[in-house]
């Protein structure tokens, strides 16, 4: 593919100069993201309701969800009553997460919830390869209560357990899920950055719709799936 337009090519010195520049920006994020971890930290915390919710193995109570650990996060995957290709937006960002080892030694876990009768989110997960753990909430107003109620979006949200008392300690959704992923950190490294239309790019950059560029539940399928 030949490109629309190039960046200046300019001598190594300027480069470098032009590179420190953003280097102090940059920083100044890190130092901020920092803090905004360190303000989480300091968040209250809700008490949740005993829910139930369905597994592979039946019902389950959401303090037994954590298994052996104190911590839990827990994506909420849209659902589409009937439909054989759910959300691609759900589907490709939770692809990601095929090791999800490394949370053992930090005391948590990180699961997948949708409003999906059990039997036909697990059909799916398999459909799709994808790697995590599901849980339904079809019979429970978990989904609802944590912000992905039926017909409602994806949501993020962290809860710690104390014994069988579980809390809400976090959550976000839309754009505020970027930050688990490292496709978009990976995309925005790029000279022409996620190439859709509403980022800020100089003149003849390329650039398509929003979304247009992202890979279909099919296409998910066809590379992580029992056929890939």
């Amino acid at each position: 593919m030949t490109a629309k337009a190039l960046p200046a090519v300019v001598d190594a010195e300027t480069w470098q100069r032009r590179l420190d520049g953003l280097r102090v920006r940059e920083k100044a994020a890190t130092r901020e993201l920092d803090a905004i971890a360190a303000q989480r930290r300091r968040l209250p915390m809700v008490e949740m309701p005993d829910y139930t919710l369905e597994g592979e193995e039946g019902p389950v109570r959401l303090a037994e969800i954590f298994g052996d650990k104190s911590q839990l996060i827990v994506y909420s995957h849209m659902w589409f009553p009937g439909e054989t290709w759910q959300c691609p937006g759900c589907t490709g960002f939770t692809s990601q997460f095929t090791r999800l080892e490394f949370l053992e030694p930090y005391d948590a876990r990180f699961v997948i919830v949708t409003q999906g009768p059990i039997d036909e989110a697990l059909t799916y997960q398999r459909r799709v390869g994808n790697k995590m753990t599901w849980y339904s909430t079809a019979n429970s107003t978990f989904g609802t209560d944590v912000g992905a109620p039926p017909g409602g979006g994806f949501a993020v949200n962290v809860f710690l357990r104390d014994g069988d008392t579980v809390y809400r300690t976090w959550h976000t959704s839309g754009r505020g899920t970027e930050q688990l992923s490292h496709t978009f950190a990976l995309m925005d490294l790029l000279p022409y950055g996620r190439q859709e239309e509403w980022q800020d790019s100089p003149e003849g950059w390329p650039q398509s719709p929003t979304y247009s560029r992202w890979p279909g539940s099919e296409d998910i399928a066809a590379l992580y799936g029992p056929d890939a």
